[in-house]
Order: C-alpha cells, then sequence, then structure tokens
C-alpha cells in the first residue's frame, strides 16, 4: 500500500520514466534497425553491381568463357580483389556461384565451411529468373541467422548467364549497436531515476512538512487550543491553504470566545431575572416583604418575565431563520413614514436625554420593496440602541437616501461609540460590546445578529462605522420600489 506522498510520487514518476524510456528506446531502436537495414540494402546493392562488373570485364579479357576454368588459373588474384572490396565494409561477405547454386570463391580467408557448399536451388532459381534479387535467408545454413543478400547474375563474352554473385551483410553490427543502445538507455534511466528521487524527495518535503505542521494544529485544536499558527512561507498554493488554515483558526479562536462569552451572557441573563423572581415571590409568600409593597415588587418581577420573554422570543426567531422556517412576505411601503413613526415612539426618552434629532429625508415618502415587520424590527432596534447609547444632549441623526436602485438607511448617535477591538464582531451572536451592561440592562445580544440575518435574507448589506468615545452609525440597504 502507498500511504504517504512520497512514495506515491515516488512510485508516480518512476513509473512514468521507465515507460517513456521503454517506449524512447523502442522507437530510436526501430529507427536505427530500419535505417541500418535500407543502409545494408544499399550496401549490398551497389557492392553486387561493382562485384558483377569486376568479373565480367575479368571474363572478357580471359580466353575461356568456363567460369570454374577462369576462377582455378585467377584464384588468387581474385580472392586478393574480393577481400579488398570487402575490407572497406564491415559484416560483408561476397561469394560468387555458378549458375547451379555452388560456391566457387568467397573472400573469406579460410573456405572449409563454403567448400562444396549450396546456395538454395529456391533463391538460384529466382535470381536467374529475375537477374538479380534483393532478400533475406540463411544461405541453406550457411549461417546461423538470417542476412541480408542482394543476388545478381553475371554474363560471359557471349552474354550468357555462367555465375551468380552474392553480397551479404550479416547483421552483427546491428546486433552490437542494439546491445549499446540498450546499454545506454539503462544508464540514462538509473541516472535520470536517481535524480527524480533526489527532486521528489525535497518536492515531497516542501509539500509534506507544511501538511505535518497543519494537521499537528488540527490536532491542538481538537483540544480546544485555537492559539496554534502555521508559518506561511512563499506564495504557492501549500503557502495559500497555510494562511486559509489561519485565517480559520483565527475564525474558530473567535467563535471560542464568542461562545465563551454567549455562555457568560446567556448565564447572566437567565439566571439574573429568575433569581430576582424567585428571591421577590418568596419574600412575599414568606412574609419577609409587607403586603404594601407587593405591587411594587410584582412589577418588578413582571419586568423580568418579559426580560426573559424577550430573550426566548429572539432565540426562536434565530432557529426558524436559520431552520429556513421564517419566510419573507415582500411588500412596498413608505421607509420614511417607518421610520418617522419610530422616532416618535423613543420621543420620552429622547427629552430626557436631550438629544438634537435631526431626520434626513431625500424625499418625503420613499417607497422600498421588502418585509415590512422584519424592517420595522431592524429599525426600531438600530433606533433603541442609539437612543439608549446616545450621550445627554448628543447629536442624533435618522438619513434615508436613495442611491441608484437601492436605498441607504442610516442611524446616527453621539456617545461612547463602539472600540476598534469590538467592531468586527458586533454583528455575532450574543455579541455585546458593553460587557459592563453598565448602560444596556436589558439587551441579551441577539438584536444586531437578528439585524444582519433579516438584511442578508434580503440580499442586502449592513454595516456600522464608529469612532471610539465619538459616535457611531449604523447602515444598512434596501431594494428601491
Amino acid at each position: 500500500m502507498l500511504k504517504s506522498i512520497f512514495t506515491r510520487y515516488i512510485a508516480a514518476f518512476m513509473t512514468i520514466i521507465v515507460v517513456s524510456f521503454a517506449v524512447l528506446a523502442i522507437l530510436v531502436g526501430t529507427m536505427i534497425s530500419s535505417h541500418s537495414i535500407d543502409e545494408k540494402r544499399t550496401v549490398t546493392t551497389e557492392s553486387s553491381i561493382t562485384v558483377k562488373t569486376f568479373f565480367e570485364n575479368e571474363l572478357s579479357q580471359s580466353e575461356t568463357n568456363d567460369i570454374q576454368h577462369f576462377i582455378y588459373y585467377n584464384y588468387a588474384n581474385l580472392r586478393r580483389t574480393l577481400t579488398l572490396f570487402t575490407s572497406y565494409e564491415q559484416g560483408l561477405v561476397l561469394i560468387l556461384t555458378d549458375i547451379n547454386g555452388k560456391v566457387l570463391i568467397t573472400d573469406r580467408l579460410a573456405d572449409s565451411e563454403y567448400v562444396d557448399a549450396h546456395i538454395p536451388q529456391e533463391i538460384v532459381d529466382e535470381v536467374l529468373k529475375k537477374g538479380k534479387l534483393n532478400a533475406t535467408s540463411n544461405m541453406g545454413g550457411l549461417f546461423s541467422q538470417k542476412q541480408i543478400f542482394n543476388a545478381i547474375t553475371v554474363s560471359n563474352k557471349i552474354g550468357s548467364d555462367c555465375a551468380i554473385i552474392f553480397a551479404i551483410s550479416t547483421e552483427a553490427s546491428l546486433t552490437h549497436l542494439s546491445e549499446n543502445l540498450i546499454k545506454a538507455v539503462i544508464t540514462s534511466m538509473l541516472w535520470v531515476m536517481l535524480a527524480a528521487l533526489i527532486v521528489v524527495y525535497i518536492l515531497s518535503e516542501r509539500i509534506t512538512a507544511p501538511l505535518k505542521r497543519i494537521s499537528k494544529a488540527a490536532k491542538e485544536f481538537a483540544k480546544g487550543n485555537f492559539k496554534v499558527r502555521v508559518p506561511v512561507k512563499g506564495n504557492d498554493e501549500i503557502s495559500q491553504l497555510s494562511e486559509s488554515f489561519n485565517n480559520m483558526a483565527c475564525d474558530l479562536e473567535n467563535h471560542e470566545k464568542t461562545r465563551s462569552a454567549f455562555i457568560a451572557n446567556i448565564s447572566h441573563d437567565l439566571r439574573t431575572p429568575m433569581t430576582s423572581i424567585s428571591g421577590f415571590i418568596d419574600g412575599m409568600l414568606d412574609g419577609a416583604i409587607p403586603p404594601e409593597k407587593h405591587e411594587h415588587y410584582l412589577k418588578i418581577v413582571a419586568s423580568e418575565v418579559k426580560r426573559l420573554s424577550r430573550l426566548v422570543s429572539s432565540l426562536l426567531e434565530i432557529s426558524k431563520f436559520e431552520a429556513g422556517e421564517k419566510k419573507l412576505v415582500y411588500s412596498e411601503f413608505d421607509i420614511c413614514e417607518m421610520a418617522r413613526q419610530i422616532v416618535l415612539s423613543f420621543e420620552k426618552k429622547i427629552d430626557e436625554k436631550r438629544l438634537i434629532v435631526d431626520f434626513d429625508c431625500d424625499d418625503f415618502n420613499l417607497n422600498v420593496n421588502a418585509d415590512k415587520d422584519s424592517i420595522h424590527q431592524i429599525l426600531y432596534n438600530l433606533c433603541d440602541n442609539a437612543v439608549k447609547f446616545s450621550k445627554e444632549g448628543g447629536k442624533y441623526i435618522i438619513s434615508i437616501k436613495q442611491k441608484g436602485k437601492r436605498v441607504f438607511v442610516s442611524v446616527y448617535n453621539e456617545g461612547q461609540g463602539i472600540s476598534p477591538d469590538d467592531l468586527p464582531f458586533i454583528f455575532d451572536r450574543f455579541y455585546k460590546s458593553d460587557k459592563s451592561r453598565g448602560l444596556d440592562k436589558t439587551g441579551v445580544g441577539l438584536g444586531l445578529f437578528i439585524s444582519k440575518t433579516i438584511i442578508e435574507a434580503h440580499n442586502q448589506e449592513i454595516w456600522a462605522k464608529s469612532a471610539y468615545g465619538e459616535y457611531c452609525e449604523f447602515v444598512f440597504t434596501l431594494e428601491k420600489a
């Protein structure tokens, strides 16, 4: 089993190299073999024609037409001439036979293997019939393997065929060349495989080392340690993966912080009112609280019950959104009129803080296409927060502007604002920038999360900008009707 990246890379590279060199060896070997065969045929053809011309010239000057007599009286000179012809071509053999195929003379120094030898009759007949022949044969057992040969008839002075010249090229040189080629291919393949092994080792180390660090960091995440980071080097895909992993780690760390904050917030928001309710009711039941103060404490109990109800309602609303059970009902309505009514509903709180209110709208009426109830919930929550966190005598601005096909709704207030550390997380679930609850004693940290969920369900945007200690502004967009 090839389990590691290194072994898989090595197996793949080695397979590719071996197959490539095998194919290369086959192609080159075929080309060399084809070229060598063509060259041998050319050599045998030219040699047989040259020897034919030589013998015919010698026969024309001799006193006999009998080829056997001619060879008997000129054997030594003819042998030297044939040997001279073949000395320039490695592996070339010249054989002269009579028209019956009996070997008369060759260029070989020792004729013992050719004495009384005969060329197969079918070859002789075909040569006599055509006048020449280019083929392959072992010459009736004269050679252990088939050889390339060219045969041509020799004529005497009267023009009759009296002999046949066989120019034979053995394949020994071709075999030797093939062996050298195979050795060269194997040697080159081994060097390339060694180089590939080194390169693959380096590459796999560059790939696996970051992956091992990521795996180690992931195991730390499983243990709850989200502070581990993977070093990022370079700008390749592995580096991008490491960077993405680190971004994921930051998100997980932030989510862990949010989860911890959620547990603290939800514990406080549930335990505090329940403790108050339980304490006041027990006080009334056991007589610790006199009857004349029951009404006062019952109002406190009712307020705490409403607070618990708001928390449960918010949680149910989020659950419906996430489960896809809550559907948006789009309709056209006047966002300016909705904003005016919401601002008027905070008139008492605005007067108590002596806020400077500015209502800035492009037109008196500006219709949008959205879920009216959901948008009312968002705008009411933003306006409520703006009043709650405004400073005494600060500016309180509602702005509604049209830009292209979208309407931008802005709620601005002067006050403490949001710190730069908190700003990226204010839309997270159960996140409260006022962790001490010095100003927000009733919120549950779900309003902005719900607002963002609703706006994104409309395929629109919501964001916040703030200068800590000066102002805060929330903006969301809607589709213009």
